[in-house]
């Protein structure tokens, strides 16, 4: 078997994968000052950017929710890859050539083909598609594209491809390109019944990328009359490499002009992110195979740098019934979005292919600055199933209203939407805004008070709480936390000068187990010269939390200066130390308070002579902190 990836070569991988470079194919970094950039986390729901990257120091930490670490680790995270596909993964892009150890079994991975063949299999068979359209047996499918508005540079841009009617010519064409059927079918381009056979065949097909513009999966479309699967669209299964709740059609495209514009414009299908695109409309794109869902939001929130400060995210829904529905479920998951999100209703039902088929692509660009806000169009539907020239009817349409009112995100538009709703139920404002307030004082429903026919089982005994450790951030730590974020760092700038530095010179419990890492990857002085000093003392722990907070100091910038010198370090090493003294000289006088001079003569004059003696040494310290600059607090 195998063995183990060799520690050198890893360490190449960690050094020419930049962290700043592999993140930034997820999340929209902004600069934050003192090296260090900024932006929404991918691993949970924020409205204000809380995670950090030190493309210097090569980590990464989010102060929301506590996930940190080198690049691999974020892939591994990110990706749910294993370590050693994650190694492997870089190691492909960044050009490193891995070695193997003899003797040790290689860590245990999934099995099936490495992500690298699935890319190169799907990228194979784009080629492929894409060269089919311009056959003589692919007429059909370039009439549709035709008779859609769409011409060859339109399908070229797009990737647009045709599958033969020949359920194995994708397969011999993978097979001569050396991709076996294990990883044809493993990617989703082959299935296997009696026998090895094409998944699309006589379709059209869109390839569907990530971010990057590597190819995962595919979108079909029926196009024959004959074609013995009746749905109109079959999409890539669920692979290692395709998960359809995180896939967004033209991500790929839209990525830089959503940034740029803090604007996303969300469509049904296919054909309209391309009418999108080619009329103007730079933002567009579209889920595949499955209704948009808050994963689908974490995706565009990442592109856009959603940071609370207007940006808009635009859904193009039809008028009907089922445009209603689709607007409503949006507006259950509202809530995840930092931006303000709208719906564009084209006319007469037109979704944004037919609109630029009919009118042009002034028309697609007029259905998207026409948007209006989610909730106006959800309160429009709300009272149209009310008959408002009832007294009831307009008492029932309020108490419907009203709860969507109450659940709008940006309180400070509550009163305008009241008055807005008084006006269109055709009720006194202040009628309105009693109902609004009974609505948003209402408690929620808990899960537990739901009834079951099943009687109660006799509680445990609970468990005595245990107590919350303090916040990092207290004030009470800061030289504690800015001490070790010189020695996470900045080790060259620290030395020897924490020879004398205990673990007991640390407060908080975490911070503790910080500076025990620190001592078992060497100390300071170790790390002077190890370009992945940060990285080794991460590994010197199994604690999550210091672990956790190892990051969170790797990249957060030091304060009072971006360069660090020795004389600034020790300023925060005597101050530490004074404050140690400190904390001894109190224990003293406490005991010296309990102790009577005349009975226990002997130990009230030892215990005095030490109070003297750490007095001194305190006040030593102290100059010595003041001696060294503006390193001190």
């Amino acid at each position: 078997m195998a063995g183990r990836i060799r520690d050198d070569d890893i360490a190449e991988v960690r050094e020419k994968a930049r962290i700043d470079d592999v993140i930034s194919g997820y999340v929209t970094l902004k600069r934050a000052g003192a090296g260090t950039l900024k932006g929404l986390c991918p691993f949970h729901d924020e409205k204000t950017p809380s995670f950090n990257v030190n493309p210097s120091r090569q980590f990464f930490h989010c102060f929301g929710c506590g996930e940190g670490g080198d690049v691999i680790a974020f892939l591994m995270k990110v990706d749910g890859l294993t370590f050693t596909e994650t190694v492997e993964r870089l190691a492909e892009k960044y050009g490193v050539q891995l070695r193997r150890e003899d003797g040790d079994d290689e860590p245990q991975r999934p099995r099936g083909p490495a992500r690298g063949r699935l890319i190169e299999a799907h990228k194979v068979a784009q080629e492929f598609y894409a060269e089919q359209l311009a056959t003589a047996d692919a007429v059909v499918a370039r009439q549709f594209l035709h008779q859609r508005g769409f011409d060859q540079a339109a399908a070229a841009t797009f990737g647009v491809g045709f599958a033969p009617r020949d359920g194995e010519a994708l397969l011999r064409h993978l097979r001569g390109r050396r991709i076996t059927d294990e990883e044809s079918v493993a990617a989703g381009l082959v299935a296997l019944g009696r026998s090895h056979y094409d998944r699309f065949r006589g379709r059209l097909v869109w390839p569907i990328r990530e971010a990057n513009g590597d190819t995962i999966g595919f979108g079909a479309r029926r196009i024959f009359d004959d074609d013995r699967i009746e749905a109109k669209y079959l999409n890539t299964s669920e692979t290692a490499i395709y998960k359809k709740s995180q896939v967004l059609y033209g991500i790929d495209l839209a990525r830089t002009a959503m940034k740029d514009s803090q604007q996303a414009v969300v469509v049904e299908g296919y054909t309209d992110v391309m009418a999108c695109h080619l009329a103007g409309v730079k933002t567009a794109v579209a889920s595949c195979g499955t209704a948009f869902g808050t994963d689908h939001a974490r995706v565009l929130r990442r592109f856009m740098g959603d940071h609370g400060t207007g940006g808009e995210v635009i859904f193009t829904f039809d008028g009907d019934s089922a445009g209603q529905k689709a607007a409503m479920k949006v507006l259950e998951s509202d809530q995840v979005f930092a931006s303000q999100t709208y719906v564009a209703v084209a006319p007469e039902g037109m979704d944004p292919c037919d609109l630029r088929l009919e009118e042009g692509d002034e028309a697609v660009r007029e259905l998207v600055a026409k948007r209006q806000p989610l909730y106006r169009f959800a309160l429009d539907n709300i009272l149209a199933r009310y008959d408002l020239d009832r007294a009831d009817g307009r008492v029932d349409a309020l108490r419907d209203a009203a709860t969507l009112v109450a659940s709008i995100r940006d309180k400070t538009k509550v009163e305008s939407f009241s008055r807005e709703l008084a006006h269109m139920v055709g009720m006194d404002v202040d009628d309105v805004r009693a109902e609004v307030r009974r609505v948003a004082s209402r408690p929620a429903p808990r899960p537990d008070e739901r009834r079951t026919s099943r009687a109660p089982e006799p509680a445990a005994a609970p468990e005595p709480p245990r107590p919350a450790l303090p916040s990092l951030s207290d004030p009470r730590f800061l030289i504690e936390r800015e001490l070790l974020k010189l020695v996470v760092q900045h080790p060259a700038s620290v030395g020897r000068t924490t020879t004398h530095v205990t673990v007991d010179d640390f407060t908080h419990p975490t911070f503790q187990g910080v500076w025990a890492a620190v001592s078992g990857a060497g100390g300071p002085a170790a790390g002077a010269q190890d370009p992945g000093w940060s990285t080794r003392v991460r590994g010197a722990t199994t604690d999550p939390a210091v672990a956790a907070a190892i990051t969170e100091l790797g990249v957060e910038p030091v304060r009072g200066t971006s360069d660090p010198d020795p004389s600034f370090a020790v300023a925060y090493v005597y101050k530490l130390q004074e404050r140690t003294t400190a904390r001894r000289i109190a224990d003293v006088k406490a005991r010296l308070q309990r102790t009577n001079p005349v009975d226990n003569a002997l130990d009230y004059n030892r215990m005095f002579g030490e109070l003297v003696m750490l007095e001194q040494h305190r006040r030593k310290l102290q100059e010595g902190a003041v001696g060294q600059g503006s390193g001190q607090p």
